[in-house]
């Protein structure tokens, strides 16, 4: 069983062909059906069509199309945005009994896309539901996952910091996707400190190069040797999602590789969380019947040949998921090529 905590959130994505600038890149400040603005004035940005999403809510979407016995824990509005939301985990196969409501707003985030397909976010987060998540008390579950703005917003942060620390203890495998973004994080130093108290507790860590050099600060930093210190530093696997460039598993008993396949990219909306989904799926997966020890234990004990298998199944859902547009993920059909 996998849980992943987390938030529920609304992309307000351009519409192709509405920047008046005419490349359909301006995230502009209008909400959806805002941008042409009032009759005879020139519109303010590109139209913004809704969209659900959230790094979390897309990891418990991936692994739940592709089969995995996945729930969803977060508070989510009463809002047509959250009652959709769980349409949408429901749909996906996604377990909704540990989700909080609340009459809060949904979390909105304007997102811009750049010639390559890349998204930047500007949150609008002040008040919304997810920041007031309630502890649940001890998890039934193999794997935790967690992750991306749910670990700054307070005071929904220190809640699942809290879950963290227990899981581990308890020796759950923890999987961590930081998936920082920069604008929303106040004070970078408290939040590099934190993300370092949190390591010696993760067994598997997911970051992109930019996650990297971000938490780092160095935008220099050698990724490969960092991502392999902190593997032989605290023992699990930590995976480095490299865009086009495909992604690696270090672990303490060596790395592996997997390499993009080659598609044409519609955005990179979701891609590391497709990755993570998947990666939590297949980890699970292999839980199932196994003995010798913890959850934890047994995954840290995995070299690159257990890796492997994940990491090539990992690049090639995020491959797909890529070449449409929005956070899509895959079916375990899709990737199976039934």
């Amino acid at each position: 069983m996998i849980v992943v905590g987390g938030e529920m959130l609304v992309d307000l994505v351009p519409v192709p062909g509405t920047d008046p600038g005419g490349d359909g890149r301006e995230s502009g400040g209008a909400g959806a059906g805002e941008a042409a603005g009032a009759a005879g004035t020139a519109p303010a940005g590109p139209d913004l069509r809704p969209h659900l999403g959230g790094g979390p809510f897309n990891v418990a979407i991936a692994a739940g199309r592709q089969g995995a016995e996945v729930a969803f824990l977060s508070r989510v509005s009463n809002d047509a945005y959250g009652r959709a939301g769980l349409e949408r985990l429901e749909e996906a196969g996604v377990d909704v009994a540990h989700v909080q409501r609340g009459g809060e707003p949904t979390t909105l985030a304007v997102t811009q896309i750049d010639a390559d397909g890349s998204a930047t976010y500007d949150f609008h987060w002040a008040g919304s539901a997810d920041r007031l998540v309630a502890d649940p008390g001890p998890i039934d579950a193999d794997v935790v996952c967690l992750g991306t703005c749910s670990l700054v917003f307070e005071p929904g942060a220190s809640v699942y910091e809290t879950i963290l620390f227990r899981e581990a203890d308890r020796g759950r495998v923890v999987a961590l996707d930081p998936n920082v973004r920069p604008a929303i994080i106040s004070d970078p130093a408290r939040y590099r400190e934190r993300f370092r108290s949190w390591l010696p507790h993760v067994t598997v860590l997911k970051l992109s190069d930019a996650d990297l050099a971000w938490l780092y600060d160095d935008p220099r930093i050698d990724a490969h040797r960092t991502c392999s210190e902190i593997a032989a530093e605290f023992g699990g696997a930590v995976v480095l999602t490299e865009g086009a460039g495909g992604a690696t598993a270090f672990t303490a008993h060596g790395a592996v590789s997997a390499a993009a396949p080659k598609v044409d990219v519609a955005d990179t909306i979701g891609a590391g969380d497709t990755v993570m989904g998947t990666i939590v799926a297949e980890i699970d997966a292999r839980l199932h019947g196994a003995g010798g020890g913890t959850p934890a234990d047994l995954v840290r004990r995995w070299g690159p040949e257990q890796w492997e298998p994940i990491l090539d199944r990992a690049v090639r859902a995020a491959a797909i998921t890529v070449s449409r547009a929005g956070a899509n993920p895959p079916t375990g059909a899709e990737l199976d090529g039934e």
